[in-house]
């Protein structure tokens, strides 16, 4: 039996509606929601992994990052990076100096999750997550009376994408991706391999 000519014309119109709709679609998702997916994948000079950020921060049109190296005459070091869209960030600081595991623990005991894997350690907020790691850095000044440590601070700011537990973790990778990249960058002389990660914060 023919189509009569109005109904084959209504439904060539709503094929291309839907079509028209799925373009769309798929448009808006590529413009605005992907801004994540087209950093490296290692940002900040390739010092964090670009899933660790993305799992912290919400989908976005853009994004940008940032990592930079700084060495002292001294030897010391810091390193800073971030991962940002728009009015959400990740970032941290990575610094070489004189702390002992004590002295980098003070006052940090409320509202902590705390993991340890040989000399490192590491303390996790709702929000923000700190690394200690003994680091004597190439060309430093031997002070045998004083430690030299790597400390690393990383935290979100703005909408994020988890929160509770998931957060942390992710904030806490992300701080300890800094600090194993600081750690190779500034050439920190200790005899040890840093492991691959942290133990999880849900197994501890």
């Amino acid at each position: 039996m023919k189509m009569p000519a109005a109904t084959k014309k209504r439904i060539l119109t709503i094929a291309a509606a839907l079509t028209v709709t799925a373009g769309a679609a798929f448009g808006y998702q590529q413009i605005f929601t992907k801004g994540l997916d087209r950093l490296p994948a290692r940002p900040c000079s390739g010092a964090v992994e670009r899933s660790t950020a993305a799992s912290a921060l919400p989908t976005a049109r853009k994004a940008e990052d940032r990592g930079k190296l700084r060495i002292s005459l001294h030897g010391q070091f810091k390193f800073f990076c971030y991962v940002r869209t728009e009015g959400s960030i990740i970032s941290g600081e990575a610094q070489s100096g004189f702390a002992s595991v004590e002295d980098w623990w003070a006052g940090r005991d409320d509202g902590t999750v705390s993991v340890t894997s040989g000399d490192v350690r590491a303390l996790a907020f709702p929000r923000l997550a700190t690394v200690y790691v003994p680091c004597t850095p190439e060309g430093a000044k031997d002070e045998p009376d004083r430690a030299h440590s790597l400390i690393v601070e990383a935290r979100t700011i703005g909408e994020t994408r988890t929160d509770g537990p998931a957060l942390r973790q992710t904030v806490l990778d992300f701080a300890y991706q800094m600090a194993k990249h600081a750690y190779d960058a500034g050439r920190c002389q200790e005899p040890q391999k840093l492991p691959e990660e942290l133990p999880r914060i849900n197994s501890n």
